[in-house]
């Protein structure tokens, strides 16, 4: 199997939104945004796969070296064989990758964040720095566009943490600020038992408020002179607003299920916005 085809199975595989949204590329940057897609999911599975934290640790540390000696014109793991050529051509810098595995880091030694502005510092490295090499492939020509791809990511991330939030507490994870959950009376034992009520509903409420909110700041962050080239992120954004609204649609019954679309959705939703530049 060569490099190539490792990162598209790996991107097919994961069944994310994001891969819908790759298949409109022209192949340069498709086959740039798979092998990227597919390193942050290499990171972010041994957080999610591997039970020993130690061993995780371990794992991390040797991605980071993978990295270093990858940059050095060094790469022995497939990703980063397929990601290595797009590197000069789209900057992305060897930062850019550190980052991302530091936030894999953060997810095993905190499992609480104690108000938003923390959480926000997590979300930077594990969605705001994909968002800005994400836009760096898709064609940016803009400085600003930065901003939007930041903004964006966030509220990815958010759309995730509220999509994900009983298939976290399963791993003893809470995203949810603790003086959120204070505010609305909402007990961290609660989360983790997975006790849907009133106050629960109310807390995800203001959770789904904030996430709306930075899509409408994303989406006006984003010079016009862009827009075009930033269409796969427009896409993303249809999709995972639609998943949010499902989930808002389901009274965040999402302690016991996880809500989703199914593909043929996500692919039409992607469509709507290549063809019509159309957003749900």
């Amino acid at each position: 199997m060569t490099p190539e085809q490792y990162v598209q199975e790996k991107a097919a595989a994961s069944g994310s939104s994001f891969y819908y949204a790759f298949l409109f590329l022209p192949p340069p940057r498709r086959a740039a945004i798979t092998a990227f897609y597919a390193f942050c999911r290499e990171v972010d599975d041994v957080v999610d796969e591997v039970s020993d934290p130690h061993i995780a640790q371990t794992k991390l540390a040797w991605w980071q070296s993978e990295v270093a000696q990858s940059f050095q014109g060094n790469p022995t793991h497939p990703v980063m064989k397929a990601l290595l050529p797009s590197v000069p051509t789209y900057g992305i810098a060897q930062e850019h990758l550190q980052s991302v595995i530091r936030g894999c880091q953060m997810d095993l030694e905190q499992t609480r964040y104690l108000d938003f502005a923390g959480l926000q510092r997590y979300c930077h490295l594990v969605a705001g720095v994909v968002g800005e090499v994400a836009a760096r492939i898709f064609g940016q020509t803009q400085d600003a566009t930065t901003a939007y791809a930041h903004r964006m990511g966030l509220a990815f991330q958010l759309t995730n943490i509220i999509r994900d939030v009983g298939e976290d507490a399963r791993r003893g994870r809470i995203y949810l600020p603790v003086n959120e959950l204070q505010q609305f009376d909402v007990k961290a034992h609660e989360v983790l038992q997975r006790v849907h009520s009133d106050r629960f509903i109310a807390l995800m409420k203001f959770q789904a408020r904030r996430a709306h909110a930075l899509y409408d700041e994303a989406l006006a962050l984003l010079p016009a002179e862009d827009r075009r080239a930033q269409k796969p992120g427009l896409m993303m954004a249809s999709i995972y607003r639609t998943l949010l609204r499902e989930i808002e649609a389901e009274d965040f019954r999402v302690l016991d299920q996880r809500i989703s679309l199914t593909p043929v959705r996500k692919l039409w939703l992607a469509w709507k916005v290549q063809a019509l530049g159309r957003l749900a």
